[in-house]
């Protein structure tokens, strides 16, 4: 038999304070971002749960950390449970165009109602209790706290940026850590971790705790066995192949695919009592009982009329499908391809993705719509990309600025100056004076239904895409 757990939001215990409405909440955590790193956050963080009734201690947690990868590694985990019958929670970070996409449960993300419900209690505890607790503190008990009274089996939590240091870090006593990769801004030229982002990754780590790591640096990896053993974690064979999915997702998303395959199967294995589990011969990672002899031909043939449902079934089925992350819309005329690359690495990939689009049907026409903060990215490995791209690819570049969202403390990127020295490398660029404006022009110069306009950036970017769509919430 499958979990049965409700998806519905039982009534709390905690005192009522205050009822803010959906919108005031969302003013409430737009005025409480903070870009100053807080010594007092994970004492802040223990108080607001322990305020709330120690929900992290009610649900066993997946910790995923890394430079990139992170929120598909936690989508495709929680396909993974849902297929095992196990009911997922996962808190993504960030959000596109409303709180409401960071908290899902299986595949559906938190009702506006559920959501205000919670937030009014999380504030009213943090207020009363005189914690004065950031946006990103109350976001995390928000997540935990709704995970904890809708009894989840286990919840995915992405640690967006860093690792020890992050408010998860101080109430989660997570039974596996993954790391995605050390790329870009946390590796050298090598591809060895530096020492400050390896040391927040790794902390993550607790006696108990299985690691496993989809990065392919062996220093990195050998660094990470060690200091897991040291802390008498247990650490899992890091990943090497990629999980073979529709073309051309394989390339792109195989590793975080295989990441998450491995993440299933340890806790499945490890942390769910078999009383509790779908049963062993419909599972697809539960670890089977050894058969003794050759199967009888009875056997035989009823395996043959009644062919099992394998993983290569599930993954042959499965693609992307958590919105801004190499999004298509093929339907669209010109196709439209949006993607939240705001590093250097996750812009390298995207640029293989468009690659391998055309190499399976031959793009008439290109227009990439790009738009960044000038801190995401290594400039001069960026214009190296792209001269290299334009290259091999024909098309053109529209360079944008960047209005950061609440939360973002980064600044824009100048249009103009991207363009002139992309000019100066022979690459067809302009600028745009905002993201309207690139979007018509590139439109305009893709007419073929079977060309391509591309939009890539932080997901400030693509929340402009989708004002301009008249879309205000996404659909989970």
């Amino acid at each position: 038999m499958s979990i049965k757990q409700t998806t519905s939001t039982p009534k709390s215990n905690l005192p009522l304070g205050k009822t803010r409405t959906y919108n005031e909440i969302v003013e409430f955590l737009n005025s409480h971002w903070t870009a100053q790193d807080d010594a007092k956050s994970a004492d802040r963080m223990k108080k607001l749960d322990k305020a709330l009734g120690s929900p992290s201690s009610k649900v066993p947690t997946v910790l995923i950390a890394g430079t990139n990868g992170k929120s598909l590694t936690t989508h495709f985990a929680t396909k993974l449970f849902k297929e095992e019958g196990l009911v997922a929670g996962a808190l993504y970070a960030p959000h596109i165009l409303t709180y409401n996409e960071r908290f899902f449960i299986d595949t559906d993300f938190i009702s506006n109602k559920n959501f205000t419900d919670i937030s009014n209690e999380v504030i009213n505890a943090s207020e009363e209790n005189a914690i004065n607790a950031t946006t990103q503190e109350l976001l995390i008990a928000i997540g935990l706290f709704y995970f904890a009274q809708n009894n989840v089996a286990v919840a995915i939590m992405e640690v967006e940026k860093g690792g020890v240091s992050h408010p998860l870090a101080a109430v989660t006593s997570p039974k596996i850590v993954a790391i995605t990769r050390v790329t870009a801004q946390d590796a050298d030229e090598e591809g060895q971790a530096l020492d400050a982002p390896f040391q927040e990754y790794i902390g993550l780590v607790k006696e108990g705790t299985h690691l496993v790591s989809a990065d392919q640096n062996k220093t990195n990896l050998k660094r990470m066995s060690d200091y897991t053993k040291d802390v008498k974690g247990i650490w899992e064979m890091p990943i090497r192949k990629l999980t073979v999915l529709p073309y051309p997702f394989e390339q792109l998303h195989g590793r975080c695919a295989a990441l998450a395959e491995r993440i299933a199967s340890i806790f499945i294995n490890q942390n769910v009592p078999k009383e509790l589990a779908v049963q062993e011969d419909s599972s697809l990672l539960m670890k089977k009982k050894g058969q003794r002899g050759r199967p009888t031909l009875e056997a035989k043939r009823q395996s043959e009329l009644n062919p099992k449902r394998t993983l290569e079934h599930f993954w042959k089925e499965t693609i992307n499908s958590l919105a801004g992350r190499f999004q298509i819309f093929d339907k669209e005329k010109p196709t439209i391809l949006i993607d939240n690359a705001s590093n250097i690495d996750a812009f390298k990939n995207f640029l293989l993705g468009v690659r391998l689009m055309h190499y399976q049907r031959s793009l008439k026409g290109l227009a990439l719509v790009v738009g960044c903060y000038q801190e995401n990215l290594d400039y001069q490995e960026f214009l190296r990309q792209v001269r290299y791209f334009f290259k091999k690819t024909s098309g053109h570049i529209i360079l944008c600025p960047v209005t950061p969202k609440e939360g973002v403390f980064c600044t824009s990127w100048d249009p103009e100056k991207v363009a002139n020295d992309m000019k100066d490398l022979k690459i067809k660029a302009r600028a745009a004076s905002n993201f309207k404006e690139a979007f018509e022009f590139a439109k305009k110069s893709v007419t073929d239904r079977h060309g391509l306009v591309a939009i890539v950036g932080c997901s400030s970017l693509l929340a402009e895409y989708w004002n301009s769509k008249g879309i205000k919430k996404l659909q989970g």
